[in-house]
């Protein structure tokens, strides 16, 4: 997850070595960034990609390797934003014994593993091994069900790894769930625990992924759960599989994003309206009251904020549910002091059990 700084975007155009006008073809140690919709980008340097914006909180994607992902997705995106989804949830006699089995303990004990890692951030060595440990932990829950995979998805220019685990359904459509794994600091090489931003929501979907295999349902779409790699580097490993799915024609039904779980001062899940399906958070709204004790409030979290943004680009259906409203998220994250000390292991649990109602419901999509 990034936040904004009103920097002017001109000045850090100024400030890049680089030109702003891009090219198609990568240039030799440069990355391609783009701040906005419209904005043609800049090529930048690694350094200056830290400094410029990573450090700075400046919303960002970089589109190096993904530049024709939009194209791929315009026509998808202007099909399903007129899509229609259903007008209430109808297998609660499925998701209320998932919900009461949740464990809690299971995700504090992760986190405590997962934030123990120097740091999470997608280039160093310790983002590697805290992604092959995450890994391990999710091919432990998928145990010998027959219908579960699980993968790791390698990446080009970076050597995190995201990981997809896929519950095969009966029909052709496929449904996601994402949180994305890596961390950041106040320096690439610093201490980033990541307790909330984003261990908490890649461990709320763990234990959703565990119950979801452990209750043998079959579903008629497929349910994958996604742990993306490189989201703090401008959403990197979320755009590189949804660039695959676009290229492929993976009929992705839905996607749900879960990025920062675990603070809400006003007890509220906030529903991320922009670069999402308005229709889709309709749903997603009316799952809040069906299966949650919270309420929820539209909120906006701008160009580039989190993964939901590639599933949008490449034109799925996307919805991102925060942990409360975008302006009362933790003042924790991007710091050393994003410890399991502040968590509220509580409104993760409200984020495990809206996942387990979004991945039963949206099965039958």
């Amino acid at each position: 997850m990034r936040f904004i700084n009103l920097l002017p975007i001109a000045l850090l155009a100024a400030t890049a070595s680089t030109t702003a006008i891009p090219e198609s073809a990568p240039k030799d140690g440069l990355r391609l960034i783009k701040t906005s919709d419209d904005a043609p980008g800049i090529w930048v340097t690694e350094d200056e990609k830290w400094d410029l914006f990573v450090k700075a909180h400046v919303p960002f994607v970089d589109v190096t390797d993904t530049q024709d992902l939009e194209t791929l997705g315009a026509a998808r995106l202007q099909k399903r934003q007129s899509g229609s989804f259903p007008s209430a949830p109808t297998h609660q006699s499925q998701v209320t014994p998932l919900i009461s089995a949740i464990n809690i303990s299971n995700v504090q004990g992760w986190m405590t593993t997962m934030t123990n890692y120097h740091n999470r951030y997608y280039g160093s060595t310790y983002g590697v091994q805290a992604a092959n440990w995450l890994y391990s932990v999710v091919q432990a829950q998928a145990g010998s069900n027959s219908r579960v995979t699980v993968r790791q998805y390698t990446h080009s220019s970076f050597s995190q790894k995201s990981i997809i685990a896929k519950i095969q359904g009966t029909g052709t459509g496929v449904v996601v769930i994402g949180a994305h794994l890596d961390s950041v600091g106040s320096t690439r090489t610093g201490r980033a625990p990541g307790a909330d931003d984003n261990a908490s929501g890649s461990l709320a979907i763990l234990e959703a992924f565990r119950l979801v295999v452990a209750s043998g349902i079959t579903p008629t779409n497929s349910i994958e759960f996604h742990w993306y790699a490189g989201e703090e580097g401008g959403l990197l490993g979320s755009r590189d599989i949804f660039r695959a799915y676009a290229s492929a024609g993976t009929n992705v039904k839905a996607m749900l994003n879960q990025d920062m779980t675990g603070y809400s001062p006003n007890n509220q899940f906030g529903v991320i309206a922009d670069y999402t399906n308005s229709n889709l958070n309709t749903f997603v709204e009316k799952l809040v009251t069906a299966y949650t004790a919270k309420t929820s409030k539209r909120s906006y979290c701008n160009y580039g904020c989190s993964d939901h943004a590639s599933a949008n680009s490449a034109g799925f259906p996307a919805a991102m549910v925060f942990e409360d409203v975008f302006e009362s998220s933790s003042p924790y994250i991007h710091s050393a002091s994003d410890t399991v000390s502040t968590i509220s292991f509580s409104n993760i649990k409200e984020h495990i059990k809206l996942t387990l109602g979004f991945a039963v419901e949206a099965s039958y999509f």
